[in-house]
């Protein structure tokens, strides 16, 4: 499941693509697709709660589905996002998952090993991953991958001494002494390579806000 590091982010599906999913023998369509959602998706499992063999069991689930319903998919941005149709299919999979769960503790308890009130109501107890908690991890992990998606497109745009600049400065939050010292630029230099490059990110989110069929955040 993994691959490279480089090349893994967050990229919205545009309607080219959604196109070409719809023929299952395109492998590099489906490809580049796996390569744009697979850590989303993970990422949105386990902190919903699942294992890491699970996750990547919900990864490979949440594929197929797609698979499925893709010859007859029709994108529509006027009546819903693709990021929408996704959240609803990956919170279909993980209620699946609870559901299927919950028998398995059952099968498990027996009239001659009747459960203790803590197994009994373990699965009683388990958040809906239905519920607003998982709809706000959602938006967090979409967020976080947003994020990531446009960083990786203005550092193919501005010089590596300037998003290193940035990088420190907001990203790690360096202090601006630490940073003149590191690098030997002056205040000036600093703040230059912060406005411009925050200035870019932001352009790239709304691009990408765009691109997805969002009206923002």
């Amino acid at each position: 499941m993994r691959g490279d590091p480089e090349n893994e982010s967050f990229l919205p599906t545009r309607q080219s693509l959604l196109s070409r999913l719809k023929d299952q023998e395109d492998q590099a369509g489906w490809r580049e697709f796996f390569d744009t959602y697979w850590r989303l998706i993970y990422s949105v499992a386990r902190k919903a709660g699942l294992s890491d063999s699970e996750s990547q069991d919900l990864v490979q689930e949440t594929l197929v589905v797609v698979a499925r319903h893709m010859p007859e998919f029709r994108y529509d941005p006027a009546r819903g996002s693709f990021k929408g149709w996704l959240h609803s299919v990956i919170r279909s999979r993980l209620s699946e998952h609870f559901r299927r769960a919950r028998r398995t503790t059952q099968r498990e308890v027996t009239p001659a090993e009747p459960a203790s009130e803590a197994v009994a109501g373990f699965w009683e107890n388990v958040p809906d991953p239905a519920a607003s908690e998982l709809d706000q991890i959602w938006q967090a992990e979409w967020e976080r991958n947003l994020l990531d998606a446009a960083l990786r497109r203005v550092r193919a745009k501005v010089s590596a001494r300037q998003y290193l600049i940035f990088s420190l400065a907001t990203l790690k939050e360096t202090s601006l002494a630490t940073i003149r010292r590191k690098l030997d630029v002056n205040v000036a230099q600093i703040y230059l390579a912060k406005h411009r490059v925050r200035k870019l990110v932001r352009a790239e989110v709304a691009q990408l806000r765009r691109e997805v069929g969002e009206a923002g955040p």
